[in-house]
């Protein structure tokens, strides 16, 4: 059963649209315009010519005569009569990078998604203990709270949760938060220090300044510290260390 044709229109995906964009419309060296079939098993190139009924190059005549394709004031509409186009417009690859189809239901969904979670985090975050607005402040803002008054860091969990609304709920749902902020109490409170470049951690202690662990290179010390205190030879550490900070 065959879709029902209808004019679509898209969008270019920039904040700030160009008067006028225009989009490749033939495969090419400079431009590869491939669409991977996989009932075919390879790459079918593309080509947009009016007077052909499909967008690939294989299935089209030698009378091809290729037109342009511009966005003017970011928009792009295109009628119904004109099925090609969109099949063309549906397979290119700068469709969802550089533009995208407009989708009413779609965006009003997506709008209504992102206002429950932008919601939902500042509840989360008006509701937050002082503890746990410490540990979003150490690992994800990676500040001494320790300065910061409590109204300071009220305001900037509130910030945090209203600007990055989705990130905020990773954040706070993430049940090695508290570890990661842990260790980063270690350091805060010189238990722990960082040698060599941040490639050495040290112990910090009166009795031991023997090396703890070594950060392999390209990883995130906090995050490779704080899935080393999982391990067998980590868990031990982190109840000495975590007894040190009681």
């Amino acid at each position: 059963m065959k879709s029902e044709l209808k004019t679509k229109a898209y969008k270019l995906t920039r904040d700030a649209a160009p008067l006028s964009f225009m989009i490749p419309t033939r495969n090419s060296a400079r431009t590869p315009l491939l669409y991977f079939d996989e009932e075919k098993g390879y790459n079918r190139p593309l080509r947009y010519a009016r007077n052909q009924r499909s967008p690939f190059e294989d299935e089209q005549d030698g009378n091809a005569i290729v037109e342009p394709i511009i966005f003017e004031d970011g928009m792009l509409i295109v009628e119904k009569t004109n099925p090609t186009l969109q099949e063309f417009l549906k397979y290119h690859p700068m469709n969802g990078n550089k533009f995208i189809e407009i989708d009413d239901a779609r965006d009003a969904q997506e709008e209504y998604d992102y206002m429950t979670t932008e919601v939902d985090a500042l509840i989360e975050a008006r509701s937050m203990s002082i503890d746990k607005m410490e540990i979003i402040g150490r690992v994800i803002f990676n500040k001494d709270v320790s300065l910061m008054s409590t109204a300071e860091l009220k305001r900037d969990v509130l910030v945090f949760a209203k600007t990055n609304p989705e990130m905020f709920m990773r954040a706070v749902n993430d049940p090695s938060l508290k570890l990661q902020s842990n260790v980063q109490r270690f350091f805060d409170n010189s238990l722990l220090s960082f040698r060599n470049h941040k490639r050495d951690v040290h112990y910090n202690l009166p009795n031991n300044k023997k090396r703890m662990a070594i950060i392999p290179f390209e990883a995130d010390p906090m995050e490779y510290l704080s899935e080393w205190f999982k391990s067998d030879e980590g868990v031990e550490v982190l109840q000495f260390l975590e007894k040190q900070l009681d």
